[in-house]
């Protein structure tokens, strides 16, 4: 076994991705990548399969890639899919909301108001891998998130269940889940208190969670590789998860040797989804802007964010994409895409025409992704006097705006300047708080996944390999 490099693997929906890391210096040894392989209706094909077209290709260019130990995370059988439910729509059941898209999850279903019959259909119709149960600041309501832990005992749930809510009522709910054999961790409360935020414990849990109960349940692999791994023995967590572990080393890094690079905002073109990531320092409480005092939220803001859109991609959601940006003239283009999502603009008739078609469809995902993201800023007048309004996360003074996605990577010299410099700026109609004047680079490599498997145990080698996107901007 080479203990000198690392395989690291990014297992996707549609491509899995692997690179090799050399663990003394940080530096990318090799990368490949392979349309990853699922069980299809005749109960053919294995998640291992495109791996190890993957580990071939790496060993072609190095061949220690055979013997390398693995580090993984996956997003392959639908990734992970979490439902929410929570108190009451606004504070408890969003803050739910947002905890597990920063844990790595896709949000499939949130519910409020307490479970019964009716809501129990649409949670057994949305088929979560979790179900966060959250409720209640802690000393505050206990009825409602009691309630639907005894809901869920009764059914009986089949599980997992991650349990975030109020701490006076966690042994009561810890011990209907258990009565009922309804595997479950707890977890500190993702709103102690209103305006208050605190996500890790609940992170911790769901990708404990992930870990143990939902990579074995999807059956991606029924074999090991050539070492003997099973998929679920490389695996380390969800990949969004992942990567916000690797955006988070690239903003604060490790120490004075090992510097961060600032604020941090990351955008991910997919094909069905626009994730955006950010690690930002937040303004303090006291914060004002023309003399106007700032407004808090009812569910604050966390310096590392996730969100994701479902409606914004370059192929299943290229339609919807064209809508929300008002690109009239490419709702064709757009229908091609949703009904052939394995379009390649080299493999058309213009080739050209269908590249500029990306370009434009990505620039819109972008700029709405990085609008929700953020959120507005506006003064208004309350009997507090001038108070600053925000419905998100300011951007304004982000230091580093990384792109990823196979249409940046692949978009030529013009994908920056075309799909990443217009959602940048000094001011924008409507008060949006985007990032005014950052470095913008286009993470090519994908090393933020790979940085984000190393950062456990290899932490020098996670910050070396993050080192082109601190120092070098595509523009």
């Amino acid at each position: 076994m080479s203990h000198d490099c690392v395989v690291c693997v990014d297992f996707g929906s549609t491509f899995t991705k692997a690179a090799l890391v050399d663990l003394g210096t940080g530096d990318l040894l090799a990368t490949a990548s392979h349309p990853t392989t699922l069980l299809d209706e005749a109960g053919h094909g294995d998640v291992l399969d495109g791996y190890d077209a993957c580990v071939d290709a790496l060993a072609e260019q190095d061949p220690r890639a055979r013997d390398a130990d693995v580090l993984a995370c996956s997003s392959a059988g639908g990734g992970l899919r979490i439902a929410v439910v929570g108190n009451e729509e606004l504070v408890t059941a969003e803050a739910g909301r947002r905890v597990a898209l920063s844990s790595g999850g896709k949000v499939v279903l949130v519910l409020h108001g307490g479970l019964d019959a009716a809501r129990l259909g649409e949670l057994r119709s949305a088929e979560p891998d979790v179900v966060l149960l959250v409720g209640g600041t802690d000393g505050g309501n206990s009825e409602v998130l009691e309630g639907d832990a005894a809901f869920l005992a009764a059914t009986p749930w089949p599980g997992p269940v991650v349990v975030a809510g109020n701490v006076d009522s966690q042994e009561t709910v810890s011990a209907l889940l258990t009565a009922a054999g309804t595997p479950h961790v707890v977890a500190a409360n993702v709103v102690p208190r209103i305006g208050v935020l605190a996500p890790d414990g609940a992170r911790r849990a769901i990708r404990e969670i992930f870990l143990s109960h939902v990579i074995g349940g999807k059956h991606l692999s029924s074999r090991t590789d050539a070492a003997g791994r099973t998929f679920t023995e490389m695996v380390r967590g969800a990949t969004p998860d992942v990567v916000l572990t690797g955006v988070e080393l690239l903003a604060h890094g490790l120490d004075e040797q090992h510097p961060g690079a600032g604020d941090v905002v990351v955008v991910d073109v997919g094909g069905a989804t626009t994730d955006v990531h950010s690690v930002v320092e937040l303004d303090p409480e006291t914060a004002s802007i023309d003399g106007a005092g700032l407004s808090r939220e009812v569910v604050g803001v966390t310096p590392v964010t996730r969100t994701v859109e479902g409606d914004l991609g370059m192929r299943w959601s290229a339609v919807s994409t064209v809508e929300a940006a008002g690109l009239d003239a490419l709702r064709d283009a757009a229908a091609r895409r949703h009904a052939d999502p394995d379009l390649l603009p080299d493999h058309c008739p213009d080739p050209a025409a269908e590249q500029d078609a990306d370009l434009a469809i990505a620039a819109g995902a972008v700029r709405i992704a990085l609008e929700r993201h953020a959120g507005r800023s506006k003064v208004v007048v309350s009997p507090e006097g001038r108070v600053v309004e925000r419905s998100g996360k300011d951007l304004r003074e982000v230091d580093l705006l990384v792109g990823s996605g196979g249409v940046l990577r692949h978009g030529g010299p013009d994908a920056v300047g075309r799909v990443l410099l217009p959602a940048t700026g000094d001011a924008f109609e409507g008060g949006w708080q985007l990032p005014r004047d950052p470095v913008v680079v286009v993470d090519h490599d994908y090393v933020l996944a790979a940085a984000g498997l190393l950062a456990d145990d290899h932490p020098v080698a996670a910050h070396r390999l993050l080192a082109g996107l601190r120092t070098a901007g595509d523009r």
